[in-house]
């Protein structure tokens, strides 16, 4: 053995630790929406004057919503953002109540339009696995819903309201954003360069966090967190298989 690898071999160094956001970066907790109230048969579904389905949570969502509430409470955050829809500004309704953040609507950030299929109908041909839908997800691609938002366009969208947060977020700082749950999706994308429905299937409320460093670079710390509902397990809306891996 040389000197050289010698020296390498007695030199100490300290033990692994816990991850601390470097210097001048900023910390993004992307968290999906609680669940929302269901499809009546030959009922309404609510819908926004953009023509979005705007469902509010259901009971279970609301639980949820407080759940993760308390949770985020203990984050250091300094800013919070939702979108147009009224389940983010719901879901985010206890941690206002907690830490007196005033939440800020990025429009961008909201759910994928699925043009024909956007007013509940999604949630219909979900559960009668239409052939279209199952070949969307074959071919990993929204757009091929009558009407829906073009996938290279929505991408486009969600990254710009990302970018706003960061960018009102600034540096050193960590902020949370409720949003859905094709958005985290495609952020996830974004982040790691996976295929475009790898990440589809977030649950409700459950929390993902993104590092951006100062040179733009972007990081996926964590997908799907949601110890805050380990006390629910017992829960439909927790064990049941998910059916629906957005709105």
């Amino acid at each position: 053995m040389s000197s050289k690898d010698d020296a390498t071999t007695q030199r100490s160094v300290g033990p692994q630790r816990l991850f601390t956001l470097p210097p001048g970066a900023t910390e993004i907790l992307l968290v999906r929406h609680g669940s929302t109230a269901g499809v009546d048969a030959g009922g309404t579904f609510p819908v926004n004057e953009d023509g979005d389905g705007d469902p509010p949570l259901s009971d279970d969502g609301e639980e949820q919503a407080r759940l993760v509430g308390e949770r985020l409470s203990h984050e250091p955050l300094s800013r919070l953002f939702v979108t147009t829809l009224q389940r983010t500004h719901q879901t985010a309704a206890r941690l206002v109540e907690l830490t007196g953040l005033v939440p800020e609507v990025v429009a961008d950030l909201r759910e994928i339009h699925l043009g024909d299929w956007d007013a509940g109908e999604y949630r219909v041909r979900i559960a009668d696995r239409d052939p279209l839908i199952m070949r969307s997800f074959v071919e990993q691609r929204w757009d091929l819903i009558p009407g829906a938002e073009k996938d290279e366009l929505f991408a486009e969208r969600v990254r710009r309201g990302f970018d706003h947060v960061v960018a009102q977020a600034g540096p050193d700082t960590t902020v949370a954003a409720v949003v859905h749950g094709g958005v985290i999706a495609e952020m996830c994308r974004q982040a790691t360069g996976s295929e475009p429905f790898a990440f589809l299937g977030a649950d409700n409320t459950s929390v993902n966090r993104f590092v951006v460093f100062p040179d733009g670079r972007l990081r996926l710390r964590s997908y799907n967190d949601t110890g805050h509902l380990d006390g629910l397990r017992d829960r439909p809306w927790v064990t049941g298989t998910a059916s629906e891996p957005i709105t």
